[in-house]
């Protein structure tokens, strides 16, 4: 896990329009809260934000505000949908001896033996809630899904977790599993329909052929 500094300046002015304007001077506006202390608001340079998200996610921040600094973990980030700036940032405080409850990404890793041989990796879970220090949380969680073959599965007991970190979920929750494509079974059901009424035909040619002979056996006695 890294820590990081960012320097804050506390805002007076609030609204769409105020809020506009420090974005074009390449400020973000933030709240700062948790811990049983008053919400701050306040604005942090864009550029610097930008370089700690990209460092991944729950990375522990050191807020400096008012000469005074405090540990701090990123909450909640809003960006424009089409331009991509960062338009709002949550800021929530935290002790480093105090476990918090995080959102940490779960990444799966390698191809699978059974996608090899055709079938689809199918992942349920693309992130876990995990309780640790703050120091301590990941910035993700990665699980090799190499050895899976068409219906092995992939549950929550099966992620290496690092020590001082306790995922909040069931140990049986699915995580991953490796399936047969609709589409391929579909196609499977399919040819499997067909040899049935092939062979279904082929026994009522065999029932029409037998009545057949016995009709001429019939006729010649008569």
């Amino acid at each position: 896990m890294s820590e990081v500094t960012l320097v804050a300046e506390r805002r007076s002015e609030t609204g769409s329009r105020p809020s506009g304007r420090l974005r074009r001077e390449g400020r973000v506006p933030a709240v700062v809260y948790g811990l049983g202390q008053d919400n701050v608001t306040v604005t942090v340079p864009a550029r610097e934000l930008g370089h700690i998200l990209a460092g991944g996610a729950n990375t522990v921040v050191t807020l400096l505000l008012d000469g005074a600094d405090q540990l701090t973990l990123v909450r909640q980030v809003q960006r424009h949908p089409v331009r991509g700036e960062y338009l709002h940032v949550d800021l929530v405080r935290v002790s480093a001896d105090i476990a918090v409850t995080a959102e940490v990404p779960l990444h799966i890793t390698g191809e699978p033996e059974g996608v090899k041989g055709g079938g689809m990796l199918e992942q349920q879970l693309f992130s876990v809630t995990v309780e640790a220090k703050p120091n301590a949380i990941p910035n993700s969680i990665e699980c090799d899904a190499s050895a899976l073959d068409i219906g092995d599965q992939l549950h929550v007991s099966d992620l290496a977790i690092p020590a001082g970190v306790t995922l909040q979920h069931e140990a049986d929750e699915l995580v991953a599993q490796v399936i047969v494509p609709r589409a391929l079974a579909e196609e499977e059901e399919e040819v499997e329909g067909e040899g049935e009424e092939v062979e279904g035909e082929e026994g009522e040619g065999e029932e029409g052929a037998e009545g057949a002979v016995a009709a001429d056996e019939d006729a010649a006695g008569e």
